[in-house]
């Protein structure tokens, strides 16, 4: 049994939902530290006439001190809701399966999910379900499982009887190939190849939020999605 994990970014790119797709469990890492910086936990890169731009979701920071990812609250006090839903209409109005996309960010906004993990997960499991990807989802948090890592990894295998880690080509180094042998885990490293599809405005981006390619190609997302996984 295949198992990865991963922190529950902001609207993922495409190679994110690859890596579930190869897993037979997916582990969301929610009760990890919340980083400080930056993090595509609250953002994400988009496409507009002028190229790139960013969505930003504005969380509480201050005062806050250090947060599990699943503590931190999203801040409505600037209203930016309007300004996002009204920075996808003016980059996707002209997409094949705009009207669909958009109805998705409009519900889940207007309800005001107070935590960031449940607005990115709402994203992340409607995502999953319009691309037909069934693996069973986990959250860190009911593992009970107190490890750093790389013992935390190591943990959630055996506490969920995994014989192999799926992880991204990049975590390679950080994850010290003796350890998993000792326990019997087979480590899997795959480097996600960029999903090429029709694109708005120019020449084609790669690795934005996966809604860039499911304004553009809607249904045809799951065919898109699987390729050369």
């Amino acid at each position: 049994m295949i198992v990865s994990a991963h922190r529950p970014y902001f609207a993922p790119y495409p190679g994110f939902f690859k890596k579930i797709l190869l897993s037979d469990i997916f582990v969301v890492m929610d009760s990890v530290q919340f980083p400080l910086g930056r993090s595509w936990l609250t953002r994400n890169r988009f496409k507009n006439d002028k190229g790139v731009y960013w969505i930003r979701i504005p969380v509480w920071k201050t005062g806050k001190g250090l947060q599990k990812i699943n503590e931190v609250d999203i801040c409505y006090d600037r209203g930016w809701k309007e300004k996002l839903i009204k920075g996808l209409r003016m980059a996707y109005k002209n997409a094949p399966y705009f009207s669909d996309i958009i109805q998705v960010w409009e519900d889940i906004l207007e309800e005001e999910p107070e935590k960031l993990v449940e607005l990115n997960l709402k994203l992340i499991r409607y995502v999953l379900d319009y691309l037909n990807i069934d693996t069973k989802i986990v959250f860190l948090s009911e593992l009970e499982i107190s490890a750093k890592e790389p013992e935390l990894t190591i943990e959630i295998c055996k506490k969920l009887n995994a014989d192999s880690f799926l992880a991204q080509k990049s975590a390679e180094k950080y994850l010290p190939s003796e350890l998993f042998k000792k326990e019997d885990i087979k480590l899997i490293f795959f480097k996600p190849i960029p999903c090429i599809y029709p694109q708005l405005w120019g020449e084609f981006i790669p690795n934005l939020s996966i809604f860039d390619l499911l304004f553009n190609c809607g249904p045809k997302g799951p065919e898109i999605i699987k390729e050369k996984v």
